[in-house]
């Protein structure tokens, strides 16, 4: 089977639990991180699927790697090859396929409820479950692609994720550990601008039952993976 590649934007937002799902599932990977400098392959049947993973900064910043990127996704798409996508990764997938990357009316982060859209493409992406909780971290926002459809969205974010036939977009993190989140907390304590408030915790919130939260927002995302894992090519 062809490795699933994964996209790594800064050196604290690897793949996460995102690994762990692969290795347990016996699914090969490649990790190729854009933030040392690894050049974005051109062709997308080379893997079995594309990950995008998060980076604090913004897909509309005038950096090397992203406008090959986004014809990465493109082909990918065109291809049938499953795509990806976390937070940032997400919004690679939206500016990729026609959609805009802005401001978000508000930061948001830490932990907070993500509503599951009441619709067939959600259900067959999210099952039974409606609600739940998940981590966040972004000051931007993607808009739906045309062609693509809504599943999801947050009192803060009104889209959190969409789908466009296997692929996958969102801007929560479904990925994270417990030592992702703590490294995170450390690293952005003098991030510009970052004032707690109802939609920015403090570190203390965020590793408030951590442990258990973590493994709830896994068990989402065992579930999501295993519905993009379905297309990819064995």
């Amino acid at each position: 089977m062809k490795p699933v590649a994964i996209f790594r934007h800064s050196p604290t937002e690897g793949p996460g639990y995102f690994a762990a799902y692969l290795d347990a599932r016996g699914i090969p990977w490649r990790l190729l991180s854009t933030c040392e400098g690894e050049p974005v392959p051109s062709d997308p049947r080379a893997f079995s699927g594309l990950t995008l993973m998060g980076g604090p900064m913004s897909v509309n910043d005038a950096l090397p790697w992203i406008e090959p990127t986004l014809a990465l996704i493109r082909a990918a798409v065109a291809a049938q090859v499953p795509v990806l996508g976390h937070c940032l990764g997400g919004q690679l997938m939206s500016k990729a396929l026609g959609g805009t990357v802005t401001p978000n009316p508000v930061k948001e982060i830490g932990w907070g409820p993500v509503r599951v859209a009441d619709d067939p493409v959600a259900r067959q992406w999210f099952g039974d479950v409606t609600e739940f909780l998940s981590f966040h971290w972004h000051g931007e926002t993607f808009s739906i692609p045309a062609g693509a459809t809504r599943v999801a969205g947050s009192a803060y974010c009104a889209n959190q994720a969409f789908v466009l036939g296997g692929h996958l977009a969102m801007q929560c993190h479904v990925e994270m550990t417990p030592e992702m989140i703590r490294a995170w907390a450390a690293d952005s304590a003098d991030e510009p601008g970052r004032v707690a408030g109802p939609s920015v915790q403090t570190p203390a919130e965020m590793a408030e039952q951590i442990a258990s939260r973590v493994r709830a927002l896994n068990a989402v995302a065992a579930r999501l993976y295993d519905r993009w894992a379905e297309g990819l090519a064995r």
